[in-house]
């Protein structure tokens, strides 16, 4: 086909202009060099329905804390008056959400560091919160019926957010909440990448991960998962990767292609990502289109290699980078560990006995990664040099999401909360 001998060269002109692209702020920092504003971490707080600030390095102390879900009685009052609303409410509780409500999956800052923006599972929106008045800016009812992950773009003016029951991803501007563009993604959009600069989304869908059907042999009613790129500016498409071709081409048509939390190179070149059911990670060169690596993870003993008892399908749930590239940072969730991985030889370090660590992240200052223990309510620090554990401080119920952000100095919480 056409199409096919195009994406060579197509594949290759996108992975020079990745790798032409100089490295830029960490995620969530814009607005760094504004006087007057101060790093931060945010930790969202799932079923808690909040989120705490902590400082982005060293103690990683709690600062304050954000309701985000200021209009619950609202939000409820709706749900319960829709009978196809409460259908899907109740639905996101008793699969994705393991019984509880999700109330905040993903956050961000605004660049002048005057609002917090977040996706609410549970309430299919995004909402922009005051962190003075802790009121709402503006509200983006999404698509469908459930909100999930997002991105920033790294000058902090655009956020993107899957639609993960309509298929789509929404683009908006993060200050206004107007909707600049939207585009179409695989079954149940998941992560969203925006590239350094600025010009490509990646949207990774991971299909149905709620049904018992887990078995390689009924892979196939998992839905349409693929990697959407599109151009940031228009939101048309500019490619689509099926890693169901490229784990077949690498020998291995068991594995599931539900692309989870992933992460580029600092020079964008290579792309790391784990999937479904897998102890482990890929590495897949941009330019030549293909899985060049993978690494196998150790197992917990104590964790059921049954399918059916991985939580959302997701063994390992979590993957960062350290600024220099040297090392990558994974959230082993059902296998109860995080560990450092040396990326030149995919050896990886100590086992950090973790509970359910569902996110990973770089601190700050770059030394540490963080780790959402999501079974134990806190954060936890590991440094990239040693791999071992430094610290753990107390978040709220169910933390997943950990984001860089900027808050004014001096903020110690929203007015009354």
């Amino acid at each position: 086909m056409s199409t096919r001998a195009r994406r060579p060269r197509l594949l290759l002109t996108l992975a020079a202009a990745l790798s032409l692209t100089a490295l830029g702020p960490a995620v969530g920092s814009a607005g760094a060099a504004d006087a007057g504003l101060q790093e931060v971490m945010f930790v969202g707080n799932n079923w808690d329905g909040t989120a705490d600030v902590i400082h982005s390095s060293g103690t990683y102390a709690k600062i304050g804390s954000v309701n985000v879900v200021p209009d619950k009685a609202q939000r409820m009052a709706e749900i319960n008056a829709d009978p196809i609303k409460w259908i899907y409410f109740q639905a996101i509780r008793n699969s994705v959400g393991e019984g509880h409500d999700q109330f905040v999956d993903d956050m961000y800052a605004t660049p002048d560091g005057k609002s917090m923006v977040v996706s609410r599972p549970s309430f299919a929106d995004v909402v922009s919160l005051d962190l003075t008045t802790g009121r709402i800016n503006w509200r983006f009812p999404v698509e469908g019926y459930r909100a999930d992950h997002m991105a920033v773009s790294a000058d902090g003016t655009r956020v993107a957010v899957s639609a993960s029951t309509a298929n789509k991803v929404h683009v908006l501007d993060i200050t206004t909440g107007k909707q600049l563009g939207q585009f179409a993604t695989g079954d149940k959009p998941h992560e969203n990448i925006f590239t350094k600069d600025g010009k490509y989304i990646w949207n990774m869908s991971i299909g149905d991960v709620n049904t018992a059907l887990d078995d390689p042999i009924w892979d196939w009613t998992k839905g349409d998962r693929h990697i959407t790129v599109v151009d940031a500016t228009t939101f048309k498409q500019v490619k689509v990767i099926d890693m169901r071709q490229r784990l077949d081409a690498f020998g291995l048509k068991d594995y599931s292609d539900a692309v989870r939390p992933a992460v580029f190179s600092p020079d964008e070149s290579k792309f790391y990502f784990q999937v479904s059911f897998f102890n482990g990670l890929f590495e897949y060169d941009v330019a030549t289109d293909r899985i060049t690596r993978m690494k196998t993870l150790p197992k917990n003993s104590s964790t059921s290699d049954d399918r059916t008892t991985m939580v959302n399908d997701s063994r390992h749930h979590g993957l960062s980078m350290s600024p220099s590239g040297d090392k990558l940072c994974v959230a082993g969730t059902m296998d109860d560990y995080a560990t450092v991985v040396d990326r030149a030889t995919l050896q990886e370090g100590p086992l950090v006995t973790a509970s359910k660590p569902y996110w990973a992240t770089v601190g700050g200052d770059g030394k540490d990664c963080v780790i959402s223990e999501s079974g134990a309510d806190q954060v936890t620090a590991i440094d990239f040099a040693t791999g071992q554990k430094r610290l753990s401080v107390p978040v709220g119920d169910h933390p997943q999401r950990v984001r860089l952000a900027h808050v004014p100095q001096g903020w110690t919480g929203v007015s009354g909360g």
